[in-house]
């Protein structure tokens, strides 16, 4: 079968400011819009300039769901709970991102996948995002 990821989705309360984090935070460049006058849901596709997407969506009325402080605590309940990205230098990375607000889960360390490092962090409305070195000696 002949498939790739196209993008991740996440559901968040404040469209403009995660929308503003996400572009200064990851680098990434809107590409795409929308709006669904009738349920009220408007959302953004942002693009790396490697290829990976992220579509954020907000609803009016939409209601805090799975923000477990860590992966293990995610892991409790069935569903999505997060979305990874590759760097080849994950610490300054994952500097650079808690200097840009993303809250600190994980500090870089070992992965349970050899050769490989790890960090966990948040978005600013505690969506978890991993970061993977795949380069570790």
């Amino acid at each position: 079968m002949d498939t790739r990821l196209d993008h991740v989705g996440v559901n968040v309360r404040d469209l403009e400011a995660l929308t503003g984090w996400y572009k200064e935070a990851f680098g990434l460049k809107p590409v795409f819009e929308f709006r669904l006058e009738g349920p009220g849901l408007s959302a953004v596709v942002l693009e790396h300039p490697h290829g990976w997407r992220i579509e954020l969506l907000a609803r009016p009325g939409s209601a805090p769901g799975l923000r477990a402080p860590d992966p293990l605590t995610a892991a409790l309940t069935e569903g999505y709970g997060h979305f990874a990205v590759t760097t080849p230098e994950l610490d300054p990375v994952y500097e650079a991102l808690v200097a840009h607000g993303a809250g600190e889960v994980m500090p870089p360390g070992a992965s349970p996948e050899p050769g490989i490092r790890m960090a966990w962090v948040t978005d600013p409305e505690g969506n978890l995002i991993e970061l993977i070195e795949k380069n570790a000696e």
